[in-house]
């Protein structure tokens, strides 16, 4: 048996007769117990969301999710809200499905019991989603449906879009309302930054690993861009938060206000 080294006596390393190269692989196998390659996992996961039924049920879900919305935002209290905002959670449900329709639920629609900053902080990712997925879908099918860009191209064209989207979708409603256009362009950009980084870099190389070399023919490419937009969502939404505490961003509106017409609410009731 080897003798141990004084550096395995002075870590208290239980496995005294153990060899450098023997160490490695019993520490390998504490991070990865079943053995299996980081590779095969991302394989896997590949052929489950290249799986048409999955597809099938995203499509299906989000389709209901629409009805839900479209009513509540034509019919129900959704319809006090600004036009700029029923279009945005109208993007946000289209995107990300049953997710979106949760997150206006809680945080969006005007017969919330209480507002707070996560709230807002939902508000607010949901603005910039909405200008920033759109700005991602089109990069990412012009990038491999049109041009047939690398991975690099993929990346640069994509993000470059979901940032001119996503800023463009704050400074016009800001402009309309008068502020200069240097001075709304300005704070857009100050302001959407983090948050828009954040969506992307997560998005991005979600969709770019996960899709690998599929193309707009194959279920994957589809169901690769529509997970790595919602994690985009959710990684982005604590930064939102994070802007809102340092004051860096204020968060959208209250949308109770939306319904008070001469001091009184119309329709509020009691979340579950």
């Amino acid at each position: 048996m080897p003798c141990a080294s004084r550096r395995d006596v002075v870590s208290g390393n239980l496995f005294l007769g153990e060899t450098r190269s023997q160490r490695e692989r019993r520490a390998r196998g504490a991070l990865n117990p079943t053995g299996m390659d980081p590779q095969m996992y991302l394989e896997l996961l590949r052929a489950a969301l290249g799986q048409p039924w999955l597809l099938a049920i995203w499509l299906g879900s989000v389709a209901i999710a629409l009805v839900v919305a479209a009513h509540d935002l034509t019919r129900g209290p959704g319809r006090h809200l600004a036009g700029m905002m029923r279009v945005v959670w109208g993007l946000t449900i289209l995107y990300s499905g049953i997710l979106g329709l949760a997150l206006y639920w809680w945080s969006g629609r005007p017969t919330i019991t209480r507002d707070d900053p996560w709230r807002r902080a939902g508000r607010s990712v949901a603005h910039c989603y909405s200008g920033c997925g759109l700005g991602e879908m089109t990069g990412v099918i012009l990038a491999v449906g049109v041009f047939s860009l690398g991975s690099w191209g993929t990346a640069g064209l994509t993000f470059a879009l979901a940032y001119l989207f996503g800023v463009a979708l704050t400074v016009g409603p800001m402009t309309q309302t008068g502020v200069p256009l240097a001075t709304a362009l300005k704070d857009a950009i100050a302001a959407e930054t983090p948050s828009i980084a954040t969506m992307e870099a997560v998005a991005i190389s979600t969709d770019l690993a996960f899709a690998g070399s599929a193309g707009p023919s194959h279920i994957l490419y589809w169901t690769s861009l529509l997970t790595s937009l919602s994690l985009g969502l959710l990684a982005a939404w604590p930064v939102n938060r994070l802007l809102i505490g340092l004051g860096v961003k204020e968060g959208m509106h209250d949308p109770r206000h939306a319904i008070m017409k001469g001091g009184k609410k119309e329709g509020v009731i009691q979340e579950g």
